[in-house]
């Protein structure tokens, strides 16, 4: 799972949560303001 967290003017925090890694960077392009692009990843996910 991938996650994008935006902040931006007003101390507002936005997180966006995506399944795949092409997803998630496809959207990191378009977002504006200060953003972390973060991969998740379980104890119990199974290592492809």
């Amino acid at each position: 799972m991938w996650i994008i967290t935006v902040y931006s003017k007003g101390n507002n925090i936005s997180m966006f949560e995506f399944n795949s890694e092409i997803e998630a960077k496809e959207a990191f392009k378009n977002v504006t303001g200060c953003k972390i692009l973060s991969e998740v990843i379980y104890f119990n996910d199974q290592i492809v």
